[in-house]
């Protein structure tokens, strides 16, 4: 990993009313260890997000949004701007999950446009890519991650990119129970790291954070994190209960 500082990442997709997400946040900060070595990210629906960023004011943990729409402002019913995400608190923003792109038909084109958005408002976008069952059974994983991150990011700076996060998500992994082996982790991060150094250079790539996401545990944290390319996670399910979360984030003081 090097020089990496690890991120985890929680994601509570649409799970918690405000009392429960603030409930959540303010256990999590207090089981959060001193001179930690990683850095935590949650988040919640939007709803939650004014609040849960007052619990976590002092705090080491970011807040993140699930989603944002590309557009500055205007009439468009329903949707989020990344000005919006900012004032309630938000630094981080998550961009294409599979969930979004599988039941929102969200497309590489609108990932674009959503990263340009986060960027230009100074958000961390954090690129979700992965393949699904299907695909890696017809051997298409690297074709299929390859296009996700060129159309993700053309048109974008070395300078436009200095902050991004990727997360790599196989979407067979996702809810399901089943994770990647820490080999099949290792293998799609390292081949997304060296798209990203073809298309940006060697220093973005060596620098670049890629996470892993897709049934991440307590139990296989360690594994996938003692993996080169592999410099954290996207929790889901296991992000929920602050007990679960914890000992994920803590998973350098574990031996498994």
């Amino acid at each position: 990993m090097g020089l990496r500082t690890p991120l985890i990442a929680g994601n509570w997709k649409m799970y918690k009313t405000c009392p429960e997400a603030v409930n959540a946040a303010e256990r999590l900060t207090g089981l959060i260890p001193e001179g930690l070595n990683v850095e935590v990210m949650i988040a919640p629906a939007y709803t939650a997000l004014f609040p849960v960023a007052d619990v976590l004011r002092g705090s080491i943990i970011t807040l993140g949004a699930q989603n944002l729409y590309w557009e500055a402002e205007g009439a468009y019913t329903g949707e989020v701007s990344a000005a919006m995400l900012k004032s309630a608190g938000c630094s981080h923003v998550i961009i294409g999950h599979s969930e979004r792109r599988q039941y929102f038909a969200e497309t590489d084109e609108a990932v674009n446009r959503k990263i340009r958005a986060a960027v230009d408002a100074s958000l961390v976008p954090v690129l979700c890519i992965g393949e699904t069952e299907a695909q890696r059974d017809a051997g298409e994983t690297f074709a299929v991650l390859d296009k996700q991150v060129q159309m993700g990011l053309e048109g974008f700076s070395l300078t436009d990119l200095e902050q991004l996060v990727v997360a790599y998500e196989p979407v067979w992994a996702i809810g399901t129970g089943k994770t990647a082996t820490s080999a099949q982790a290792q293998e799609a991060h390292q081949y997304v790291r060296g798209v990203i150094e073809k298309g940006f250079g060697e220093a973005l790539a060596a620098g670049l954070r890629i996470l892993y996401g897709g049934s991440v545990k307590p139990a296989n944290i360690r594994e996938l994190m003692d993996q080169p390319d592999v410099d954290g996670a996207l929790v889901g399910g296991a992000s929920l209960d602050p007990d679960t979360f914890i000992q994920i984030v803590t998973y350098q003081n574990k031996i498994v």
